[in-house]
């Protein structure tokens, strides 16, 4: 029995079968799933969405040609030792829940950061109870915004630091601070709510660019398809 993992996210697909192997696909162009290597198909497709409906679908067209079933994983209020703050749990992005449910299973207090398109923070304590988080534009999307209103404010480029002597690192550093002052406010109000300072988790395909400021932070770059892999095995995929 073959399975995979997939995790479409809003710029790209990551899958894989196993997580120390992890495949990636941009998904700009409409014909990006012809890209997908023949060797991808098996028995069964654990999958993981918040992309929109076209790619979703799109995505799904595709696996039904080569996998037998193909499973989205969906948020529920209760998965393992994981159980959900939000009163409605599906109106948790998927993608936040199964980084949560990966994380649970270390049995400790965290603060999990996904920085991909947008910026999130979610707190978990040891038991495994998430007492909810927050939501903001990562830095790639801060510039993506500035740019659309101001096309003569660069869109990539320079470099973080504190006072810029031009416009490109002071975008650079603007973003970048936005990102990081809001993870450093969460660290302390998280340590101020539960007693003892969580552990910093960070995620995602911008996570690496924040790590030099955090040097405590744990690393884990495929949390949500860590957290697939859990929902596909705790009895949560019906």
């Amino acid at each position: 029995m073959r399975e995979w993992l997939f995790d479409l996210g809003n710029t790209r697909l990551k899958y894989a079968q196993n997580l120390h192997e992890v495949h990636y696909l941009a998904h700009q162009q409409p014909d990006w799933l012809a890209e997908l290597p023949d060797e991808v198909h098996g028995e069964t497709a654990w999958v993981s969405s918040v992309a929109s409906s076209v790619q979703r679908q799109a995505l799904l067209a595709v696996l039904l040609e080569r996998f037998a079933r193909v499973s989205f994983a969906r948020t529920s209020a209760r998965a393992g030792r994981l159980r959900i703050a939000y009163a409605h749990p599906e109106k948790l992005g998927v993608d936040r829940f199964l980084a949560l449910l990966a994380a649970s299973m270390d049995a400790q207090p965290m603060l999990i950061v996904g920085v991909g398109t947008a910026l999130t923070v979610d707190l978990l304590t040891a038991d495994g109870h998430h007492l909810g988080g927050k939501i903001a534009p990562s830095p790639s999307l801060m510039r993506q915004s500035l740019h659309t209103r101001a096309a003569q404010l660069p869109l990539a480029g320079g470099m973080g630091g504190d006072f810029a002597d031009n416009t490109l690192d002071a975008l650079a550093a603007g973003c970048q601070g936005a990102a990081l002052a809001l993870i450093e406010t969460s660290r302390q109000q998280a340590a101020a709510r539960l007693g003892t300072p969580p552990t910093l988790c960070l995620h995602g395909g911008g996570a690496e660019a924040l790590l030099p400021n955090f040097p405590d932070a744990r690393h884990q770059p495929h949390l949500v398809l860590a957290g697939l892999a859990q929902w596909a095995s705790c009895g949560n995929q019906a």
